[in-house]
């Protein structure tokens, strides 16, 4: 007997409990429609115009489909205008005759690339576990979660397509596949700048508005939350935004859709502060020289629980935590939040600021190039040839795949960093170094800062590195080893599992659009003298150059093996750590946190 479920805010359910299909082959079968009995192709998306569901009451209907007699008459309802995501397609599901045409027809144009894709996938795809079951999500204001997406969708783009579900014969449409890019979440980029022709006027308020002075880690989420890298998320967060991306890693928007965000962007004021702002409900934002930057408006005060958001963002509350003792610890008892109005641009003036791109500008960008596919890497670290190898062979794999220009976006981490990361200014001079010598195309390469400060909280943090990429027009995201990770600050040992960041983004709320490419093992090759794919059936010709040891051996002059970085890169290094070198007085400079 074949049971549906349907609702207007619900997902349809398709299943059969028949068992004398379960081994059925894939065919026609009678003259209205055909059962499909096993999956033919995951990540297919249908676009149905205006369809007709029919639901059963009394669920009244024997093994072929016909209504038996004396039973309650069914319903149906009219839905408009409504996406439907065929995740797969297993023992039970019935379609109209026209609709198998339409399939099968859609099936065969895309086999040769399902083929590819099975082949050069980034991880081995394997078929859902639900063997007897076809779902049919319909995308309505309020989603279900009853049934869990598999982890295919999740690595491969899906298709997506038009045509029309039901039994009345439609007349098949052509397949058309968007080169455009992704949608930033919540469907619209915010940007959240005071307009010229209203700066004077916004001058004059703050004026007399309770001012709240920032730090230099808060002007940097204010430049974070202006541009839009947030997006959809509109000023520093108010309590319901906080506790959802503390326990859920995930804000559910008005219309109850869900978008990732796995770190809280708050704004802390201590108890004098909420004593000068009163019953204000807009108070002004300004630098440390008392340089207006915006007002905050609408806002909420509410407890700042720190041990809560340190154990719930860094999974630990051992002291050593960089960004705990940079900007948590010491910072106020309480959290103000409300919308922002930025009165300019984000500016540093030390010389970057023209790489500081917007998502906006990033896309614009990207248009620009004609890109199929925007792939973004993000580092904090120095590029050396097995991180450029990794790009390049990524580009390469997305033109197999059938992308006809990928952009990579080499994307390094520009707000605060713990004091013994590289300085900015000296990787952006090694970045560009790296371009120059051909290492990586300039012209298949965007190089820009993202301004985010640094937690150092692994697979929490790196879900956040992800979903900012997607505001930018990234649809694909190179994940490594222990992605945002450090040591543990009390034990010798790392702080998270290596592989947990990977894992996490092919399971993250909210980032199913996004598909995630797991780095690749790549170290020194003896034999070839170059920096290559690991080969485990031959561990002995591999050297593994750690950080800690590129920093050794760039601090004592030395050069790495030949083919580990390029020349002109390698001494950008070596003259930064020789600027720590000990001055006339004997004193070594202190590097301090960026």
């Amino acid at each position: 007997m074949t049971t549906t479920l349907a609702h207007s805010s619900a997902p349809i359910v398709i299943f059969s409990s028949s068992s004398s299909h379960s081994t059925s082959k894939l065919g026609f079968n009678g003259t209205d429609g055909t059962r499909v009995s096993e999956i033919v192709r995951s990540s297919l998306t249908f676009k149905a115009a205006k369809f007709t569901i029919f639901y059963d009451r009394a669920r009244g209907r024997d093994g072929n489909g016909e209504r038996n007699e004396g039973e309650e008459k069914g319903g149906n309802e009219e839905m408009d205008d409504r996406a439907v995501n065929l995740q797969f397609l297993i023992n039970g599901l019935e379609l109209g005759r026209w609709d198998m045409a339409t399939l099968f027809f859609l099936l065969k144009f895309t086999e040769p690339q399902r083929q590819k894709l099975k082949t050069e996938a980034f991880r081995p795809w394997s078929p859902p576990s639900m063997a007897s079951m076809a779902t049919l999500f319909v995308k309505t204001p309020y989603p279900s979660h009853s049934f869990p997406k598999t982890s295919t969708t999740h690595f491969f783009p899906a298709l997506k397509l038009s045509t029309h579900l039901g039994s009345k014969p439609r007349t098949p449409q052509r397949l058309r596949i968007s080169n455009g890019l992704i949608e930033p979440d919540g469907g619209k980029l915010v940007e959240l700048f005071v307009h010229e022709s209203k700066k004077g006027e916004t001058k004059k308020e703050a004026a007399a508005l309770p001012r709240i002075k920032l730090s230099r880690i808060d002007l940097q989420w204010v430049h974070v939350i202006s541009e839009g890298w947030s997006s959809p998320l509109r000023g520093f967060m108010r309590e319901s935004e906080f506790l959802q991306t503390l326990h859920f890693n995930s804000l559910r928007l008005d219309d109850g859709s869900v978008v990732n965000m796995s770190v809280p962007i708050v704004l802390a004021i201590d108890d004098a502060q909420k004593r000068r702002i009163c019953e204000s409900t807009r108070v002004a934002l300004v630098d440390s020289d008392d340089n207006l930057i915006a007002i905050l408006k609408d806002i909420e005060i509410y407890k700042h629980h720190k041990e809560e958001r340190i154990a719930r963002t860094w999974g630990t509350t051992a002291p050593g935590l960089p960004y705990v003792d940079q900007a948590i610890t010491n910072a106020g008892n309480w959290l103000i939040g409300g919308d922002l109005e930025v009165l300019e641009p984000i500016k540093y003036n030390d010389g970057l600021d023209r790489f500081r791109l917007s998502p906006a500008q990033l896309r614009e960008e990207f248009t620009k190039r004609n890109a199929d596919a925007v792939f973004a890497f993000q580092l904090r670290n120095p590029v050396h040839n097995g991180h450029a190898l990794l790009m390049t062979d990524t580009r390469r794999r997305l033109l197999e795949m059938g992308y006809k220009n990928p952009i990579l976006l080499l994307h390094p981490l520009g707000g605060y960093t713990k004091a013994d990361d590289v300085p900015l200014s000296w990787r952006m001079k090694q970045h560009e170094k790296v371009l120059e010598d051909g290492v990586l195309d300039p012209e298949t390469t965007v190089v820009s800062i993202f301004p985010s400060p640094m937690h150092y909280a692994g697979p929490t943090e790196v879900q956040w590195h992800a979903k900012a990429r997607i505001n930018a027009g990234a649809d694909f995201y190179i994940v490594g080893r222990d992605p945002a990770g450090m040591g543990h600050p009390t034990e010798k040992r790392d702080l998270y599992d290596a592989d947990h960041g990977k894992k996490v983004l092919s399971m993250a709320p909210g980032l199913e659009r996004l598909n995630i490419l797991p780095f690749k093992v790549a170290a020194y090759d003896k034999t070839q003298g170059k920096m290559a794919f690991f080969d485990p059936s031959r561990p002995q010709d591999f050297l593994f150059i750690s950080g800690t040891k590129m920093r050794t051996l760039a601090r004592n002059k030395e050069n790495p093996p030949e083919g580990f970085m390029c020349p002109s890169g390698w001494e950008v290094l070596v003259d930064y750590y020789d600027s720590l070198a000990p001055a006339d007085n004997g004193k070594v400079p202190e590097a301090v946190p960026a």
